[in-house]
């Protein structure tokens, strides 16, 4: 499938579910109206007020923050999930010994430990970062270490009977190896570390996209939370974008699908 052709179907669900949206809160079938606006809004409504939140600049120091938690968290847990994938995966007898305590620790449910963040650390953007960190770095890690664990015996043994140092052996097999792997969670981890971010600042907070969402939802303000969880994709489209442009020109060597449907 063509690029242009998969960007205009892309494009076309999106208006096809806006239009459901605005028929079942505008047009009533058999006297009702399927969305009540008082509950799901409008598009119009929606779109009117995300224009209105740019306009006034209301937006910026809001989206400012969640940005910044979200890019702290993301680079912290992902770097901490790649030395720590790539550390455990070459040391079978320590991630033997801490496997039980990895897995109880990922098992914890993060809600339950935004609280005790904010105890820790505040309701400044530290609490969210953590919050962030702890959803990106299990999701990094497991990725990493089943990278490195599924590289082919027969490509290492060949590369150790070239002559390969273990530092060779890093850069040219189990590097190459993990790529994959890594990148296939950082585009998962990019949504998860926007998504401790906002729950932080929803939880406890004076700023963000979160905060803004919470504000509005307090006061029934409908329009406003979709306008919130409308921005928060967009969101999470630019910086899966950008994740997406690094992997292309790391992974060059890859293969690409050039089969077109007819």
């Amino acid at each position: 499938m063509s690029r242009m052709k998969l960007l205009f179907l892309q494009v076309m669900v999106g208006v096809v579910l806006i239009a459901l949206w605005w028929i079942g809160s505008n047009v009533e079938i058999f006297g009702v109206l399927l969305l009540p606006p008082f509950f799901f809004s409008t598009p119009g409504d929606v779109f009117s007020r995300v224009v209105r939140l740019f306009a006034t600049g209301v937006i910026w120091k809001h989206l400012w923050v969640t940005l910044l938690e979200t890019a702290l968290a993301f680079a912290i847990g992902a770097i901490g999930g790649i030395l720590f994938g790539f550390w455990f995966a070459r040391k079978p007898n320590v991630a033997a010994v801490f496997d039980p305590y990895l897995k109880m620790i990922n098992a914890l449910p993060r809600v339950v430990l935004a609280p005790i963040f904010m105890l820790w650390l505040g309701l400044g953007i530290w609490s969210k970062v953590a919050l962030g960190v702890t959803l990106v770095f299990f999701i990094v890690f497991f990725n990493v270490y089943q990278g490195v664990k599924e590289v082919s015996p027969v490509v290492l043994a060949n590369a150790r009977l070239m002559g390969l140092n273990e530092r060779q052996l890093f850069r040219h097999v189990y590097w190459p190896s993990a790529l994959s792997w890594m990148f296939s969670s950082l585009h998962t981890s990019v949504g998860f570390a926007l998504v401790g971010a906002v729950v932080g600042e929803y939880l406890g907070s004076s700023a963000g996209l979160g905060y803004l969402i919470h504000q509005a939802e307090g006061v029934f303000d409908i329009a406003g939370v979709f306008a919130g969880m409308f921005v928060l994709a967009a969101f999470v489209l630019i910086i899966d974008w950008v994740v997406s442009h690094i992997e292309d020109r790391l992974l060059v060597w890859r293969p690409r699908n050039t089969l077109n449907d007819a």
